[in-house]
């Protein structure tokens, strides 16, 4: 199949280098011209670190035109962050063509950002957008084009715009993953799943001392202690308070299950905490104010997940706390600047008139 991967970051190279691996063709978009050059002038190549030793692949395509790599490609594929999606959204919307599967793990309800673009773009092509709770690889670049994974995603729940296309979206997602995926209803209960909301904002707050005091800190070994665990076990209730809410059925993949040795078995399997932690990746300088986990999960992703609960009246308590604390270590107003309903446009529509749009896409 032909994939073409945007973004330049550990997923999207974890990414193209592992979808690569598994005999697929990729053509790998990124929009820095000079690390395109770079990456050409190596030889287009990706060395992918995992549990069976290293693997060199070469890519079909490293471009810095984005309608070159999309260009007859089934599966569109951008983990990028959340905060560069409406970038990359504007520039992908003419590009796309009936058919094609945009997909973005994970995404903040992203998927509804892609498929604004295209609409505003004036591009009426039939095009799914779907979007799941994490990335699907635990992973971090070791060097310019060299990515480790440590951990491949067991389960992806994967919500899908416009519903009704679905079927067909979830083909095509499941042949670059094998045995992984599994729907999750619409676009927003998608969105309602995103693990990173939940885990990083406790620990990127509750760790803001060690953080700023040590050179390096690994947040997910010394920062996952007992009393962090609970607080992100609560706030994860009120995620699941929220999707029940809103009338989405389980499974509703608790963070819990992820630290767990029993039980349901959560998307990245059992024992993925310490193998993360084992790896050492996670043990790195950490700049507070401009961490990802701050910028993103925190900013983009809990006030997404308040302005949802918003259309049921339900109490989030600790996700406001915790958007009102980061948006005063980093000096701004998380929630001004945060993203919500009412921001991507959608204020105006109440929860029944949402839905509808989630299922059918936009009107003809």
């Amino acid at each position: 199949m032909k994939i073409a991967v945007l973004g330049g970051g550990n997923g999207s190279f974890a990414a193209a280098g592992d979808l690569a691996l598994q005999g697929h063709h990729v053509s790998f978009w990124r929009r820095d011209r000079e690390l395109v050059a770079q990456h050409k002038a190596a030889g287009s190549t990706i060395a992918v670190k995992d549990v069976n030793g290293c693997h060199d692949v070469t890519l079909d395509l490293v471009t810095t035109d984005i309608a070159e790599a999309v260009g007859g490609a089934e599966l569109i594929l951008c983990p990028a962050p959340a905060f560069a999606q409406a970038d990359i959204a504007r520039r992908l919307a003419p590009h796309l063509k009936d058919g094609q599967v945009v997909f973005l793990p994970p995404a903040t309800f992203g998927s509804m950002i892609f498929a604004l673009a295209a609409r505003d773009a004036g591009n009426k092509a039939k095009v799914s957008f779907a979007e799941t709770g994490t990335l699907p690889w635990l992973t971090r670049k070791h060097g310019p084009f060299e990515v480790a994974i440590t951990v491949r995603a067991k389960r992806l729940p994967i919500g899908v715009f416009p519903e009704v296309g679905a079927e067909h979206a979830l083909d095509v997602i499941g042949r670059a993953f094998p045995g992984v995926i599994e729907p999750c209803g619409d676009a927003l209960s998608g969105a309602l799943m995103n693990a990173g909301c939940i885990i990083h904002p406790p620990l990127i707050v509750m760790n803001a001392g060690p953080i700023e005091h040590f050179e390096r800190w690994d947040i997910h070994k010394e920062g996952t202690q007992g009393a962090i665990r609970r607080v992100t076990d609560a706030l994860d209730a009120e995620r699941i308070a929220v999707r029940e809410a809103l009338g989405y059925g389980p499974p509703h993949f608790p963070i819990a299950h992820h630290y767990a040795s029993e039980g349901e078995i959560w998307m990245y399997g059992r024992g993925s905490h310490d193998r993360l932690t084992d790896s050492g990746d996670w043990r790195e300088h950490l700049v507070l104010t401009e961490h990802r986990y701050m910028r993103e999960d925190l900013r983009l992703g809990l006030s997404f997940l308040i302005s949802a609960a918003e259309l049921t009246g339900t109490a989030t308590p600790l996700a406001c706390a915790f958007l009102a604390i980061g948006g005063a270590i980093c000096g701004e107003s998380f929630t001004a600047t945060g993203r919500t309903l009412a921001g991507l446009g959608l204020g105006a529509l109440d929860r029944t008139a949402l839905q509808k749009l989630l299922r059918d896409g936009f009107p003809a």
